[in-house]
């Protein structure tokens, strides 16, 4: 390549030489989006600014890449190829040990660089629904795709390549699924509808938040080689009126009184193969956990079961009773009891 055709590509992306990572990234979704073919269809000008842009990117977002072209700028490929052998004299970079004769044109250089990206066709329509008979799961409608995955309740990305998760290509794209617990816990199956291709997915039992499904070669175009990349669904829980999901297990919180904290109850507790008694012991504090071995989610492979942990909640009552009232003045009244003396002569 000869010096005239140097690209800046931190100009390109429109980045300093010290953007980081995110910053590459947040620029190239920009300007990607403004110039896909998709959003200008017909207009040369706006595609061959998005291959440039592309090319920025593949190269700026792989920190080996990046660093090759920071030290070696328009032979950056070439040196790569030569192990950074017979580059230059003292004072600056040289011509010597580069083969320019292996590209016949700039455009055969683009294609080397963006020929491992994704593929498949150019327009995406996504939406996706509940397969009939597996829950009540609505039909959500997903934007035109590109770099546009945008669902209701999902948010999109472009997952970066060359940084958290090397390999990936710019053309992959993230999307959050939002499943309820229940669905989670025991596996369902979601169709998703790409254009007019309809692909079912099964989401496993057991599946937990942050976990990443793929769907190999749904992603976005890549026009210099009309090949997609994947789509990857990472797995967000929707809130549940009673469970939760803290750190791998299976918590839920129980409310009792406050004779049942000093005495001691046996409590109806819900868990998710149905409700267990369970017993709370005299003289239980608020905000205690008790474990129930084996009710809680499952591993990967559906041979075991967490466990369930039960927060108690010393819950006053509301109202009370004339009885009620006389009886707890005196219980206040007989306290012998003082749950503060361990702090009374505490200073600051």
């Amino acid at each position: 390549m000869a010096a005239t055709d140097f690209k800046d590509y931190y100009a390109i992306l429109g980045v300093s030489k010290t953007a980081d990572a995110d910053d590459i990234k947040r620029s190239f979704r920009k300007l990607a989006r403004k110039y896909h073919p998709d959003v200008n269809p017909n207009d040369k000008k706006a595609e061959a600014k998005f291959k440039e842009v592309s090319e920025a990117y593949e190269v700026l977002s792989d920190h080996d890449k990046r660093k090759k072209y920071d030290q070696f700028g328009q032979y950056w490929q070439q040196a790569s190829r030569a192990g950074g052998a017979g580059v230059g004299g003292p004072g600056g970079v040289g011509t010597a040990g580069f083969d320019f004769g292996a590209y016949g044109s700039f455009d055969d250089f683009i294609n080397e660089l963006l020929g491992r990206m994704g593929g498949g066709s150019r327009t995406q329509n996504y939406s996706y629904q509940q397969r009939p008979g597996a829950g009540g799961f609505n039909t959500t409608g997903f934007g035109s795709s590109g770099f546009g995955f945008d669902p209701r309740n999902a948010t999109s990305t472009t997952q970066q390549a060359g940084s958290s998760h090397r390999g990936r290509s710019p053309f992959d794209q993230e999307t959050t699924l939002k499943l309820g617990m229940s669905e989670a816990f025991r596996g369902s199956q979601k169709r998703f509808t790409i254009g007019s291709e309809s692909v079912t997915v099964r989401i496993p039992a057991g599946v937990k938040p942050g976990s990443k499904i793929r769907l190999k070669g749904k992603g976005a175009t890549n026009p210099q080689t009309q090949q997609r990349g994947d789509v990857y669904l990472t797995v967000e829980f929707l809130p549940h009126g009673f469970f939760a999901f803290e750190d791998g297990n299976l918590v839920c919180e129980v409310p009792i009184t406050p004779d049942e904290a000093v005495l001691g109850a046996k409590v109806s507790v819900p868990t998710p193969d149905g409700n267990v008694s369970v017993s709370i012991p005299a003289g239980v504090k608020s905000g205690q956990s008790l474990r129930l071995r084996g009710k809680g989610w499952p591993n990967k492979k559906g041979t075991e079961r967490g466990d369930q942990f039960v927060k108690v909640v010393i819950t006053p009552p509301k109202t009370l009773s004339e009885e009620e009232r006389a009886l707890y003045e005196k219980i206040r009244d007989r306290r012998t009891s003082d749950p503060r003396s361990e702090i009374a002569d505490i200073n600051f």
